[in-house]
This record gives structure tokens, sequence and C-alpha cells, in this order.
């Protein structure tokens, strides 16, 4: 797919933007006090596949897990500040590589420019993080709703904030709970900038309905070129926002080195457990980092024939196993052998 053309925006060390592999971000959900669970929590998510951390910094108290998470990881960390634009300088000194403000509450454009004025200085890129549940007030009173185009307004603003204050490592996020909201937003600001765009749904809900909403919002937009980094926002643990938003690149072709698995549905044909076949498949590859397209199929009909283009796969039959390689069968082999089969097959590829 063709990606929009966007400025590059480097975040402690990972680019951004200007033709970057689109980036899986996250957030801390541990009290900003506790420090040792942050850090723990912190080094989980970047086992996970986190490429960029966002920590909440919602008091002075809190500034030091900042200097804390960058000690401990090697990953980016972002400091997410809301009201006082006194804790974004101070989390910028404790060594930040990003700092996200929420232009409706961060307060006057004197103290945006003291922030801007302190990222500069260390090379430190700012994120305006708008949502439509906190727009400024006076957008809210002009317009009467908070519609895509009042977000789109409130992010040019600051955005020009930011310029005129000659700060141009500028990152944006235009965030609704509404899946259409969120996307008309963001494509209507994409044709107006350059600066790369953070994607993602805010408050979309559990686990279950937050990937839907996620996978759909997200999903469209990057399908149009739009978006550079990505946070799939959930109410569950922030291992399974990154576990999500993977999931989503590699559905898209945007995932990297990781194996792509295609199964069918199953059907009266199927004689073999297919379904627990396929979730042992899937977690045995869950961590590898191969490029390699496997096919688990119930049946001779959706087998090698449908699936020829895997470059590996398993085809079930009556109490037995066809394991084929691009869509020529190598061995018939016991159901109960097939999931070790098909790993010896995948380590020679």
């Amino acid at each position: 797919m063709e990606r929009r053309a966007s400025r590059r925006v480097t975040v402690g060390g990972v680019p951004l933007g200007g033709g970057a592999p689109v980036t899986v971000q996250s957030m801390l959900n541990c009290p900003a006090h506790d420090i040792s669970g942050s850090v723990e929590q912190a080094l989980r998510l970047e086992r996970a596949g986190c490429q960029i951390l966002r920590a909440a910094v919602p008091d002075r108290a809190s500034v030091p897990l900042v200097a804390a998470l960058k000690e401990h990881c090697a990953i980016p960390i972002v400091a997410d500040i809301h009201f006082d634009y006194r804790l974004a300088l101070e989390s910028v000194a404790a060594g930040a590589d990003k700092i996200r403000i929420n232009p409706g509450n961060i307060g006057s454009a004197e103290r945006v420019r003291q922030v801007a004025v302190a990222c500069r200085a260390k090379g430190v890129p700012i994120r305006i993080g708008v949502n439509s549940g906190s727009l400024e007030a006076e957008l809210l009173a002009k317009h009467g709703a908070p519609t895509p185009e009042v977000m789109v307004e409130s992010a040019l603003g600051h955005i020009r904030l930011l310029e005129d204050c000659d700060f141009g490592d500028i990152v944006v996020s235009l965030k609704s709970s509404g899946v259409e909201a969120t996307v008309q937003a963001y494509t209507l600001l994409a044709a107006r900038c350059d600066y790369p765009l953070h994607l993602g749904i805010t408050e979309a809900g559990t686990a279950r309905m937050g990937l839907v909403k996620s996978a759909v919002g997200i999903g469209s937009l990057l399908l149009h070129g739009i978006g550079d980094t990505v946070r799939v926002s959930l109410t569950a643990a922030p291992e399974e926002e990154i576990a999500a938003a993977s999931d989503i690149l590699q559905a898209l072709g945007l995932g990297g080195c990781r194996p792509n698995i295609i199964s069918c549905p199953t059907c009266g044909r199927t004689r073999i457990d297919l379904i627990a076949l396929a979730r042992a498949v899937e977690e045995r590859l869950a961590g590898s980092r191969k490029a390699v397209t496997v096919a688990v199929m119930g049946c001779a009909v959706n087998g090698p024939g449908e699936a020829r283009e895997a470059d590996i796969g398993l085809a079930g039959g009556d109490g037995c196993v066809l394991l084929f390689r691009k869509g020529e069968i190598l061995r018939k082999i016991p159901e109960s052998e097939a999931l070790d089969a098909l790993m010896a097959e995948i380590e020679k590829l």
C-alpha cells in the first residue's frame, strides 16, 4: 500500500514517519508512584514487543519514574502530562524521550512555549494528543459538539503554537471513542499537515470490543496509508494491547518478520480437532520471527488446493493429516504427530 508522506521524527532513536515502519506503543497501568512495579511491567511489555512506552506523570512525586524507566528499559519512554506544564519540564530533565500534552488542559500559550523550549534543547519530540472528550472550552462553545472538524481545528491550532516557537518535532493524535469520528478526524488532518500521526481509538472498551473497534478504525486508516505509530487502548492488561496491535499490523502486511497463520472455519467435513490444532500452532509460533505463511486446514477441499500459496501447512483427513508445502503434499501423518511435524518443517524453512 502507498503510505502518506510524512516528515520523520525520532523518539529516543526510534523513527516515526518518513517511511519508517509503523511502530507499536502501549502505556503502563501500574500506579505511577509504584516505581518497582512499573519497571517490572515495562520490562514485560518490552519483551512482548512494545517499541515505545508511555507512562503517566500525574504529579511531581511521580517524576522519578521517568528516570527509573530510562535506567532499566531499552525502549523510548513517553511522559504523559495533563494540567501541569511544569511536570513536562521536569520529565524532560529526567530523561523522557517524548512528551505528550493534551491541548485542552495544558494551559496558556506561554506554558506551551516553555515546554517547546525545553524539548527543543534536549531534542525531545512533543505529541499533541487531541481527545474528543477534553477539547478546549472555547471551541466547544463555538461549535457546540466535539466533531471531527473541531478536533482538527484544535490540533492545527496547537501545531501553530509549537511552530510559532520554532518547534517542528511534532507527532499528532486525534482520538475519539467513536470509530467513524476518529477515522474522519485523522483523514481530514492527514490532508492538512505532514506530521507523523499516532493512531488509536480512545476508551475503546474491553479486550473483545476494544480490539474490534481498534481493528476497524486503525486498520481502515492504515489501509489508506495514514498512520505512523499505533496504540490499541484496551481495558485489559497492556500486554494484550501489544498483541492486538501486532496482530492488526500483521493482518495488513505491516507486521514485519512474523508468521502469518491462516486456518479454515471448520465444517461438517472436518474429521480432526482443527480448532485445538490451530490454537496450538498459534501458541507455538507466538515468539517466532520467521516471515512464513502457515496453513491449518480442515479437509482436502480447502487444504493443499486453497492454501497452495502457504509456505507450509496441514490439511485434516479422517484421523490423519496431510503435511504440504506450497500446495505439494509431503506426506501423511497421524493427527497426534501433526503439530511436531509441522514445527520441524518450519524450522527447515
